[in-house]
């Protein structure tokens, strides 16, 4: 079966529809991560069609680009195929300078950012910080005294924001039962099981009453701590989530198109993991941290705020983390909810399962905004020959 054949007719052949139970399963997911609101319900994030930031184009020759691989030199398409690539937009000093999409994909769509999310979070919880909305030493129960029983007791926004929380969740996308199941379920992400009782987000939340831990002790990924930072924001602001992000970045930062987010059955959003975009308004909110948060003379993220997420974040709490393994040793801190690679070429990226990422080279102007459809949710081979592949883009360009 090939992505050609998924949800053609009407009605699709039985083998080609794609459902709620296997849209994020391979080769469903190639039709599914360009139609996510047509199979979980969704939030619309407006976007402003008389202030869009229009991006140049300045197309280089890619034909000489390529990877040095042990098994012999990979062309920029191989290694995009390789990626299992569905969008890739590529900008120097903010110019489109390589612009590609594959399995029906087109500028137009949008697409699954998986846990790219989290780090379009990140940046309107900076904001909210900066006003002075969020307090980051603040404890959670302040805000959501409805988990004083919970593991989060005890836990602050800062410890949500770094993923410092010791809370006992195990996140394993290849489990088929346990709490990541009925996670999936409250989120409006899996369907129910015969005789299961409706659930959602918030009522989830209650269910992680074990600690694994101290607070702010190991970097440990638990999704559901950008989940309950939604509500979070939501509990300080008195607004939806998708029209926060709508008005405080969307609108602002000139996005050509409407972004949307999937939400639960209450109509809670899905933070860590729901949000849709096109490739190059995805590829926009990079050039706004290469722009140091400013378009056209507007502060939308303040510099300040982007220099945090270069320099903060704990290097020894990142390498008793859970995530050591799949970066092969590379020199990383993760801060609100983004990546930030250290050394002689330093890089802010946002990671999501199943191949989605941005990278942003504020030295060298250079923004890469990759959607993918890979069969793993996470993939070490593939993900390290993503950043192999960045590396060689960012020296190619520099």
């Amino acid at each position: 079966m090939t992505d050609a054949t998924l949800m053609q007719g009407f009605p699709p052949a039985a083998a080609g529809q794609v459902t709620l139970a296997n849209w994020r399963q391979p080769p469903f997911n190639q039709w599914a991560f360009q139609h996510v609101r047509e199979l979980v319900p969704s939030a619309d994030i407006a976007n402003d069609p008389q202030a869009v930031w229009a991006l140049p184009e300045a197309p280089l020759d890619w034909s000489t680009w390529s990877l040095a691989e042990p098994a012999g030199p990979m062309s920029l398409q191989a290694w995009r195929e390789a990626t299992d690539t569905d969008g890739l937009v590529v900008m120097q000093r903010g110019r489109i300078v390589g612009e590609w999409y594959a399995r029906g994909m087109a500028e137009h769509t949008p697409h699954i950012l998986m846990s790219v999310s989290k780090s379009m979070l990140g940046l309107v919880a900076t904001q909210l910080v900066d006003t002075g909305v969020l307090d980051p030493a603040q404890p959670v129960t302040a805000l959501i005294p409805e988990l004083a029983g919970s593991a989060y007791r005890g836990a602050t926004l800062r410890h949500l924001l770094d993923m410092r929380v010791g809370v006992l969740f195990d996140e394993d996308y290849l489990a088929t039962s346990g709490p990541i199941i009925e996670y999936r379920k409250a989120q409006n992400w899996n369907p129910l099981a015969p005789g299961d009782t409706p659930s959602d987000l918030r009522s989830f939340f209650s269910q992680l009453d074990q600690p694994d831990g101290p607070h702010e002790g190991r970097f440990h990924y638990v999704s559901p701590n950008t989940d309950l930072l939604g509500w979070v924001i939501e509990r300080a602001t008195g607004r939806r989530f998708a029209d926060l992000v709508s008005e405080s970045l969307w609108q602002p930062l000139g996005a050509q198109h409407p972004a949307y987010i999937t939400v639960d059955r209450l109509g809670a959003p899905r933070c860590a993991g729901g949000f849709c975009a096109t490739t190059r308004d995805l590829a926009r909110v990079g050039q706004l941290l290469v722009q140091d948060g400013q378009r056209d003379g507007r502060q939308i993220v303040s510099a300040a705020a982007i220099h945090d997420l270069e320099t903060g974040g704990d290097a020894s709490a990142w390498n008793r983390g859970d995530f050591v393994p799949y970066f092969d040793g590379l020199p990383i801190r993760y801060r609100n909810q983004w990546y930030a690679l250290k050394g002689d070429s330093p890089m802010l990226f946002g990671v999501g399962v199943f191949g989605q990422h941005l990278f942003v080279d504020r030295a060298r102007q250079i923004v890469i905004a990759k959607f993918a459809s890979q069969a793993l949710p996470m993939d070490g081979e593939r993900l390290l020959l993503t950043l192999r592949g960045v590396a060689a883009i960012r020296a190619w360009l520099g």
